[in-house]
């Protein structure tokens, strides 16, 4: 199985006009998914498979990363509203 191409195109911290293509695919008998990446610049091609226990590093370090910064952000609103005074949720009396 896979998806379609991705492809970005910028200028890198280098300078350098340069143009990404992204491809994964998914093989389950060969231990999951393998990512595709190809790099395009004035100074040539570069390209690289990633296997899937590098895959699974990524997104693995993507979704740590993700759930810090949605706990952090929680903390913040709680003490926001607790500045205002206000009651959380569960503290709330229910409207008979």
């Amino acid at each position: 199985m896979h998806c379609p191409n991705l492809r970005f195109h910028g200028v890198e911290a280098s300078g350098l006009d340069s143009t990404f293509v992204v491809e994964t695919c998914r093989h389950d008998e060969l231990g999951g998914d393998f990512v595709f990446i190809e790099m395009m610049d004035e100074t040539g091609v570069v390209r690289l498979a990633l296997p899937p226990r590098v895959a699974n590093a990524i997104a693995s370090q993507r979704d740590s990363l993700t759930a810090r910064r949605r706990s952090a952000a929680s903390k913040r609103v709680a003490k926001a509203r607790k500045d205002r005074g206000e009651l959380p949720g569960f503290m709330k009396k229910k409207k008979a």
